[in-house]
């Protein structure tokens, strides 16, 4: 699998088998994105691999916690700005529209939603979980080197024929995944990576992207030479498992 091919194919999978995920193949990927972008290699990211019955310990809790209807623990950070601007307030309402219509959740259905969003503390069905933490000193900066780590192991777990999940949703329940994992107070988890076999009897949509004039503007002759893609990344070209 090449890098477009897996760029293509990386998507949020929300509906996993119990295959287990083999750990050689965690070590490749987390072996070879340790080699992420890190100004002045400070490597900030912290992480944190669950199986068996940590994580099933944890899966227990958090979903206690939210089948209580728990609102969740302080917030460390803020996930989205409180009252996105267009275009970013559309594109999220899309999203949505799109995830909860592929599973048949109709806009008023309170109950089905808030049922599909405690799935996230289930894993989605997955049988690994990596926790990213990162130092509560750290600036921006590092939080973006944290983001391009955790694109490059999605983007690895690929290469082994494994899919994943990026979920800030864990960190609503952090002092919970504290109590099982147990990271040294100066850490803040930013979010949880579900990892394993896709199940592909699942519905889903593919998540729609803006087209490349509304997010990039081009400044002179680019160089040059060959305008055309190298290899055409397009949503029919992986019709069956790119979702965005």
């Amino acid at each position: 699998m090449d890098v477009y091919e897996a760029v293509a194919s990386r998507r949020a999978v929300r509906a996993f088998t119990d295959r287990p995920v083999p750990r050689a193949a965690l070590e490749r990927v987390l072996t070879a994105a340790a080699r992420s972008p890190s100004g002045g290699n400070l490597q900030p990211w912290r992480i944190h691999v669950l199986t068996g019955a940590p994580l099933a310990e944890l899966k227990q809790r958090t979903a206690e916690r939210a089948a209580a209807g728990d609102p969740g623990d302080e917030r460390q950070y803020r996930m989205y700005p409180p009252d996105p601007k267009s275009p970013y307030r559309q594109r999220r309402a899309a999203a949505a529209a799109q995830r909860f219509g592929a599973l048949g959740i109709r806009r008023g259905d309170g109950t089905a939603r808030r049922a599909a969003v405690a799935a996230n503390w289930r894993c989605f069905g997955a049988p690994c979980l990596l926790l990213s933490y990162i130092d509560r000193d750290m600036g921006a900066a590092q939080w973006a080197d944290l983001g391009m780590y955790l694109q490059t192991v999605m983007l690895l777990l690929r290469a082994e024929g494994l899919h994943s999940c990026p979920q800030m949703a864990w960190s609503v329940y952090h002092r919970t995944v504290a109590e099982v994992v147990s990271p040294p107070p100066e850490l803040v988890l930013f979010a949880g990576v579900s990892i394993g076999y896709e199940d592909p009897a699942a519905p889903f949509a593919r998540i729609d992207r803006a087209p490349l004039d509304e997010t990039v503007t081009f400044l002179g002759d680019g160089g040059g030479g060959d305008t055309g893609a190298r290899r055409e990344a397009s949503p029919e070209r992986n019709e069956g498992t790119a979702t965005g």
